[in-house]
């Protein structure tokens, strides 16, 4: 029985689909004004694996993850550079997918994007006007919050103790301070879309309710993502989305902790944060994985190259076990899962994560059964371990794939050739050390000589 900490209730609860068999899941994706960095790769692989495992249940999961392509942010990058905001969010979706493929992450059935939604947005808001939900003021549109009783139920926060501690900003002409923007009316030389209000663009929590409930429905199973959203992105699209609709808006909210550096959250606003790719460079997508899987998915996680260092270490000496195993056995298909050892290790493993997707002791059975295959003579049980690992428990978690060591295994390759070169243009044999550069070329790998040292990109 899969059973979910449910962030509203704050309780673990069975979970129970709306439609038997399917799960309709909303994954709160990046605003792209930016590289992605490490710590917003977390909610990304932890609801990826997640999605996995309820596929590796039988379940058919129709997972929605969106790109905020309009905001604040991708305004202020687009003026800093004198470039169209949506050329700015395309530079940094397509990132993005670079980001996303490095670490494994599988697409999403949907990536809504918000330019893609104004019309729907539109009515949203003025069927919310209509309901005496919202109202406008000098083109601007605001939530009326005093008018949705349930609002503060998603953060456990009570409204007269936000109100006392809230206060209007200069320049805002909503009715009390805890309201917030539905639509914001145009400022020189910022995008804007024609409205029954007049010019201006979305606000970012109606975005995210406009596109899940188009794509989802009016009620959903699951809508997950960081815990910084739960207030106040989620409590907004919850009470917005319930007050038109008049209906539960997601059944389950699954958040998870945030990646700490230096004790405070890793973000691009703080400068505090490692690129996606050069921790994959620099760790592989599996240690990586491992890293964010060796804690549960609701505490916070300190980022720490030690940890990242000795994941990888422990991949290669997993692949290396696995490797020995295809050399000495091959891949043979002489699998069966009704072995009662098998057996048992897959109930364990499903125990793990029907337990609010704990990852942590998935990975402890996983690493367990590696150590048994290198302790034990029996050739019938490396087989069963070999397969687990391999072709039931990896790709449930998206780890320990072949394709993986094999991409680790061009990476050592290429800097070996970068050492030979590095060795010929001491020799001032600088024919031969062009002669690699070249070839290296020719097969997409461009070679950079920096003061750093040389570098190489695919």
């Amino acid at each position: 029985m899969l059973r979910i900490t449910n962030t509203l209730t704050g309780k673990k609860e069975e979970f129970i689909p709306i439609t038997p068999g399917e799960v309709r899941i909303y994954v709160c994706g990046p605003t792209v004004y930016n590289f992605v960095h490490l710590g917003n790769s977390r909610p990304a692989i932890t609801f990826d694996a997640f999605r996995r495992y309820l596929e590796y249940r039988g379940y058919r999961v129709i997972l929605a993850q969106n790109f905020t392509d309009i905001d604040d942010k991708i305004i202020i990058k687009a003026n800093e550079e004198g470039v169209d905001a949506l050329e700015i969010a395309e530079r940094y979706i397509v990132q993005y997918w670079k980001d996303s493929l490095a670490l494994g992450i599988r697409p999403a059935n949907f990536h809504p994007r918000t330019t893609h939604f104004v019309d729907e947005i539109i009515e949203f808001i003025q069927d919310l006007i209509d309901k005496g939900f919202a109202y406008v003021v000098d083109g601007d549109v605001y939530f009326n919050v005093s008018e949705f009783k349930n609002y503060g139920e998603l953060s456990h926060r009570k409204l007269e103790d936000m109100i006392a501690g809230a206060r209007i900003e200069p320049g805002e002409k909503k009715k009390s301070p805890e309201d917030f923007a539905l639509w914001k009316a145009a400022k020189e030389g910022e995008p804007f879309w024609n409205s029954p209000w007049g010019p201006g663009r979305p606000g970012w929590h109606i975005e995210c309710s406009v596109m899940s409930t188009c794509i989802l429905g009016e009620t959903f199973d699951i809508h997950a993502g960081g815990a910084d959203l739960i207030f106040p992105h989620h409590e907004n699209e919850k009470a917005q989305s319930e007050a038109r609709h008049g209906k539960t808006f997601a059944r389950y909210w699954m958040h998870n902790g945030m990646m700490r550096l230096a004790g405070s959250k890793m973000s691009k606003s703080l400068g505090n944060f490692i690129t996606i790719k050069d921790a994959v460079k620099k760790y592989g997508k599996d240690a990586i994985r491992l890293f964010i899987f060796s804690k549960h998915y609701r505490s916070p996680i300190d980022y720490s190259e030690e940890m990242l260092a000795e994941n990888l270490r422990a991949v290669k000496r997993v692949n290396a076990i696995l490797r020995d195993f295809e050399k000495s056995e091959g891949d043979k298909p002489l699998f069966s899962k009704k072995t009662p050892f098998v057996k048992e290790q897959i109930e364990r493993f499903i125990e793990a994560l029907d337990d609010d997707f704990n990852t942590p002791k998935a990975v402890a059975l996983m690493f367990d059964l590696i150590n048994k295959m290198g302790e034990t003579k029996n050739r019938n049980r490396k087989l069963e371990i070999y397969h687990l690992i391999r072709n039931e428990f990896g790709p449930v978690l998206g780890i320990l794939e072949k394709d993986e060591e094999v991409s680790a295994n061009i990476d050592g390759l290429v800097k070996l050739l970068i050492e030979i070169r590095a060795e010929f243009k001491k020799d001032k044999n600088y024919e031969k050390a062009d002669q690699i550069r070249d070839r290296l070329n020719e097969l997409g790998i461009k070679l950079m000589d920096t003061p750093e040292g040389t570098k190489y990109t695919f």
